[in-house]
């Protein structure tokens, strides 16, 4: 099959660039070349920042020369191969440099917060930073919406304003107010459908692909509409800061312990050094080993949640599973997977056990409202 085909490669070249990145950071480490580089700045500049960055930016320079055949293959040549991509190679360029722009914009100053913690707090960098991470991602989720994600998609109000009530109506019983319902032009980039619920207060919009709007029923895309205003009703936005903030918290704290004790594995000399912090990149490499299931098993059971609200607020659970399956069969998703890559790399539960689940709710629901007409 071509899913399983597209998918498999995918997650090849994903892992062979997570390991071949650890490998290349503890080689530069281990040789030296890390102390060199801090040393070969500081001839030009003793401003601890400056070098900072400079030595941030000469590791960028580094990654973007050993890795963009890697992203090439897979964003670019697979997409094509399996004709899921509307993008000429001009534009996967422009969009791939958009891209490095707005996250380095969004990273720089994450970078410096980080270093004034690890200069000003020693040992203690980890508690100052995770305050600062929790402070920009309320913000971010404030911001991303309104800002940021117009420089990569034209949004415009839907006009279909059949399809506007019904997400208007579904958007009342859920008991969120939501102005703002958008339709994005994914079409530029991909033939992939896809819809989303995003933002925070007065930030808060719902997100249509075209793609989507193009290629489904109303019925169709008021049952993903359910599913995403799912993830509100149940809190799962507020749920995931949290968790992520908990989760910052602990793992920061743990790296820091590690961290401070190897940099002497390596000849170094203090945690302040500049030349010793991609060592603290590679404990976060080891750590996230162990977070990608934990988080993952989370945002299955929020999705496993946000399905039975759809089916509960729609009442249209074949109509649920029929779109759920076209949306697979578009975006060349793996039905079935591998049990363990499915535990261990997929933040959304098959659509093989969705279905399953989705049918065990309906005759839940079907069995309630039978007891409920008998008494």
């Amino acid at each position: 099959m071509d899913s399983k085909k597209y998918n498999r490669t995918k997650l090849t070249v994903g892992i062979i660039e997570t390991v071949l990145s650890f490998v290349l950071i503890f080689l530069f480490v281990k040789s030296g070349l890390n102390s060199r580089l801090e040393e070969l700045i500081r001839i030009y500049s003793q401003n601890d920042y400056l070098v900072f960055l400079f030595f941030i930016l000469i590791m960028g320079i580094g990654s973007s020369v050993l890795f963009p055949p890697l992203s090439f293959y897979s964003s670019y040549f697979l997409e094509h191969k399996y004709k899921l991509s509307n993008q000429s190679l001009l534009k996967w360029v422009w969009e791939s440099f958009k891209t490095v722009a707005v996250s380095s914009v969004i990273a720089t100053p994450i970078l410096l917060a980080f270093y004034y913690s690890i200069l000003h707090y020693g040992t203690n960098w980890w508690l100052p930073f995770a305050a600062v991470l929790f402070l920009f991602s309320v913000i971010l989720a404030r911001v991303v919406p309104v800002y940021i994600l117009p420089l990569f998609y034209k949004l415009i109000p839907i006009e279909n304003e059949s399809l506007k009530n019904r997400i208007t109506q579904l958007a009342d019983e859920a008991g969120i107010k939501v102005e703002n319902i958008f339709k994005f032009d994914m079409s530029k980039n991909t033939k992939k459908a896809n819809a989303a619920f995003t933002g925070i207060g007065r930030s808060k919009r719902i997100l249509l692909g075209d793609t989507l709007l193009d290629n489904f029923s109303e019925d169709e895309i008021e049952t993903v509409i359910a599913h995403e205003l799912g993830h509100y009703k149940n809190k799962h936005i507020i749920k995931n800061i949290i968790y992520g903030t908990i989760t910052s918290f602990l793992t920061l704290f743990v790296v820091s312990i590690f961290y401070s004790d190897s940099i002497f594995w390596f000849n170094l000399k203090s945690i302040e050094q500049i030349a010793a912090l991609p060592l603290l990149v590679l404990w976060l490499m080891v750590i996230g080993l162990v977070q990608t299931p934990l988080g993952n098993i989370l945002s299955r059971k929020y999705e496993y949640e946000a399905d039975q609200y759809a089916i509960q607020a729609t009442q249209k659970s074949s109509v649920f599973i029929a779109t759920l399956e076209k949306l697979n069969k578009q975006n060349l998703g793996d039905p079935e997977p591998h049990p363990f890559i499915e535990w261990y790399f997929y933040s959304h539960p098959s659509i093989a056990k969705r279905t399953n689940a989705i049918l065990k709710v309906e005759k839940t629901l079907n069995s309630i409202q039978a007891s409920n007409t008998l008494f």
